[in-house]
């Protein structure tokens, strides 16, 4: 066994912070400082910390059918990539997701964007996946992420608010198509990916609990 040689630090300060912007995202700009490893303290650091707020994820599954519903849309999050990575794409191929507004549980987010992007109910309970941060070297966001069983049977169209200036794009494919697009780098985002590699592990459990 490895010797543990240094403690875990365990304290931070935060010497001031400021809103840098506060339109549709939110930038906070921080100086702060941190228990080192080797019991010392950090310099007085300053980063700047996107607030976008804690999201919540589905993977919409039905286990008669052995289907997933995946969803495609336009990122701009994507445009400046395009400068390094040709082959990395625009649109994006996902599961639903949505941000918690005031006053809603992660659950209530769930149900209300697989309806909203998918045009799918959940049927009976959820069930936790993962709660993970997306990229906290520099946002504030979290992801809670569930399955939800679905009825695939009428799955697909077009989806999305309006207002939102969402365009998704619904489609159904099967669990192995779904486990061979992970493979050949088509669901090029983390949470479809981690999404999909736990339906890897639960798929014959869950397809037992319905009776399949």
């Amino acid at each position: 066994m490895t010797e543990q040689k240094h403690a875990r630090p365990r304290q931070f300060h935060i010497l001031d912070q400021k809103r840098g912007w506060d339109g549709y995202f939110k930038l906070d700009v921080y100086r702060l400082q941190h228990d080192k490893f080797d019991g010392g303290k950090s310099a007085v650091l300053e980063r700047e910390v996107l607030e976008r707020g804690h999201a919540v994820a589905l993977l919409p599954y039905d286990p008669v059918r052995d289907e997933v519903v995946l969803i495609e849309q336009f990122r701009p999050g994507t445009l400046s990539v395009q400068n390094h990575y040709r082959d990395m794409p625009v649109w994006l191929t996902e599961i639903v997701a949505g941000i918690i507004e005031d006053g809603e549980s992660a659950e209530d987010v769930a149900r209300r964007e697989t309806i909203e992007e998918a045009g799918c109910e959940i049927i009976g309970p959820l069930e936790l996946i993962s709660r993970y941060y997306v990229t906290p070297g520099c946002s504030s966001e979290t992801v809670t992420m569930y399955y939800g069983r679905v009825d695939t049977s009428k799955a697909g169209g077009i989806h999305g608010l309006a207002e939102e200036g969402e365009d998704i794009r619904v489609f159904t494919v099967s669990a192995d198509e779904c486990f061979a697009m992970l493979q050949n780098g088509q669901l090029c985002n983390a949470t479809a990916t981690i999404a999909v590699q736990w339906l890897m592990l639960h798929r014959d459990r869950i397809r037992r609990e319905a009776g399949v």
